[in-house]
């Protein structure tokens, strides 16, 4: 049951873009304590953004907070661009990290390290709980699904890491531009395309992901999606240990993660805004 609504601390905020507006916004909502799933359910699917997060104290004293990532229909245990959006609220709102320069988030999918980067917060890749490759079917359904040939599909891998990514691999960023999908052949599938671009630009691959639902949703820029394809590629050798990958520009966005290999594993980074400041009854 939920308390009697109150008025709580709100932000709305732009994740992955060095620009206001041109990222992917996140609804967040500070001071959730006392709230049902049920109603946080409710109020994420009311927002009709591709997500939105609860701060909550943390129940694990190595952590500095806990968040909850809804998206319209469904609790997710992480999120790339909810994780950098809610740190960026929580240091905004005042939050002190028990570490100086690094973040601890507890979230379904158990501890995750975020710190700055090039002053950028930048999240750890949380471990693939599903790694490798696709099975023919599979492989058949996201050539329909993409309308493309199967041989246009230089590599495709499951690549989950919370949400149940599928990543394909094309041969350029052009081809993954080009892509118009058919949401009914794609099923329930969600999908990211990766193809690298010409040397001399300001990113180094074009990335694309589609969810499937009653209308397949293509988002802005994913983090999580980001963040599995960039241990897939470098492990691979088809990426170096830094790159910059754009997402969003069919969309009219500009978003851009910038992505780190080190000793201590994938590091996820992007700029992040907040656009709007104010209170929500809940």
């Amino acid at each position: 049951m939920n308390p009697e609504p109150r008025n709580r601390p709100f932000h709305q905020v732009d994740v992955f873009a060095a620009e206001p507006y041109r990222g992917n916004p996140l609804a967040v909502v500070l001071d959730a304590d006392g709230l049902s799933s049920g109603m946080m359910q409710h109020f994420a699917n009311w927002t009709n953004l591709s997500e939105t997060t609860f701060l909550l104290p943390p129940t694990d004293p190595r952590a500095d907070y806990r968040v909850r990532i809804f998206t319209g229909s469904e609790e997710f245990p992480f999120a790339g661009h909810p994780t950098l959006g809610s740190a960026h609220t929580w240091l905004e709102a005042g939050g002190v990290p028990h570490t100086a320069g690094e973040l601890v988030q507890e979230c379904g999918a158990g501890l995750v390290k975020i710190r700055h980067d090039a002053g950028r917060l930048a999240f750890a890749a949380p471990p693939l709980t599903r790694f490798g490759p696709v099975d023919a079917a599979v492989r058949r359904t996201l050539a329909a699904g993409l309308r493309l040939p199967e041989s246009a599909i230089l590599d495709a891998s499951w690549l989950v890491n919370g949400p149940s990514w599928v990543g394909v691999l094309l041969a350029s960023a052009g081809e993954v531009l080009a892509i118009q999908p058919d949401p009914v052949a794609m099923g329930d599938l969600k999908v990211g395309v990766i193809g690298p671009h010409a040397a001399g630009g300001d990113a180094d691959f074009e990335v694309r992901t589609f969810v499937p639902g009653d209308a397949m949703m293509e988002d802005p820029v994913t983090g999580s999606f980001n963040a599995g394809a960039a241990k897939w590629l470098i492990d691979s050798g088809r990426a170096p240990a830094r790159y910059v990958a754009a997402q969003g520009t069919v969309l009219g966005r500009a978003g851009r993660l910038h992505i780190s290999a080190r000793d201590d594993g994938i590091w996820v980074g992007g700029n992040s805004t907040t656009c709007i400041r104010g209170t929500v009854l809940l």
